[in-house]
């Protein structure tokens, strides 16, 4: 099952930074998954910028403090 959408993101100076999202997850976890979750494909984009690519393993690792917050939002509610 596929999920879209966008996590807005605040930052410092009240204006929010806006990244749109593409989770595939299922009903149960397995090796694919993120942390043997039920993500197995996740991908972060900013102003079209990849930012967090996962496709059942890493190809961009969240590095950036929003995109880490982002990520971590997707896997309390999908994984």
């Amino acid at each position: 099952m596929w999920s879209e959408g966008t996590i807005g993101i605040p930052n410092a100076d009240g204006t929010n930074t806006i990244y749109h999202y593409w989770v595939k997850h299922y009903e149960e976890g397995s090796q694919f998954g993120i942390n043997g979750g039920r993500i197995s494909k996740l991908t972060l984009k900013v102003d079209g910028k990849v930012t967090c690519n996962y496709d059942r393993g890493w190809d961009v690792k969240p590095e950036d403090e929003h995109t880490k917050i982002a990520y971590s939002i997707l896997l309390n509610s999908y994984n």
